[in-house]
């Protein structure tokens, strides 16, 4: 199947042992095939407009901001619907979603949260309630965990399971 939606995330590997197997069971992310993340933008670009323009640009945008280390420490809430790690800093995320935003005239979720930009890394999504605060709780119980951001990966799929694919990893400056 051809690939409908492209996405610029930052997939975070340190964390797939603490929330893989519940992203598998309460995150509808995991079953397409994206993993364990912060998302930049999404959607990106359709994926017929991903030509080496495209790529570069999305590639000098990203080598404009330095490596960094975060940490998720907190876990919090969308509503009672998502429950997410709070990383930490957030704003180096914020500041790449906003430059990615600026150069290619996006907004992240096509604008349905508005200007406000809340990275996060999602544990569990559109589960029973009891399930989103057992998983909730599980992830609070471990200790922080931390990690090195020196890349973000562009990504396409579909909204078929296991679609989603890396199209490239691009570092950031210094990574």
């Amino acid at each position: 199947m051809e690939p409908t939606l492209s996405a610029v995330v930052v997939p975070v590997p340190e964390a797939e042992p603490r929330v893989g197997a519940l992203r598998a069971e309460s995150d509808p992310s995991a079953a397409l095939g994206v993993p364990a993340h912060v998302t930049i933008m999404f959607p990106f670009l359709p994926p017929a407009r991903l030509d080496d323009g495209a790529r570069a640009a999305l590639g000098a945008v990203l080598a404009g901001a330095p490596a960094f280390d975060v940490a998720f420490e907190r876990v919090a809430w969308f509503d009672e619907d998502v429950v997410w790690w709070a990383p930490e800093p957030a704003d180096p995320f914020v500041a790449l979603t906003r430059a990615v935003s600026a150069r290619f005239g996006l907004q992240p979720y096509e604008g349905v949260h508005g200007d406000d930009v809340t990275p996060h890394l999602t544990i569990a999504h559109w589960a029973p309630l009891p399930r989103l605060r057992a998983a909730a709780a599980e992830v609070a119980a471990g200790p922080p965990l931390r990690a090195t951001v020196r890349s973000a990966v562009l990504m396409t799929g579909s909204r078929e399971p296991g679609s989603w694919t890396t199209v490239a990893e691009l570092p950031l400056g210094g990574g």
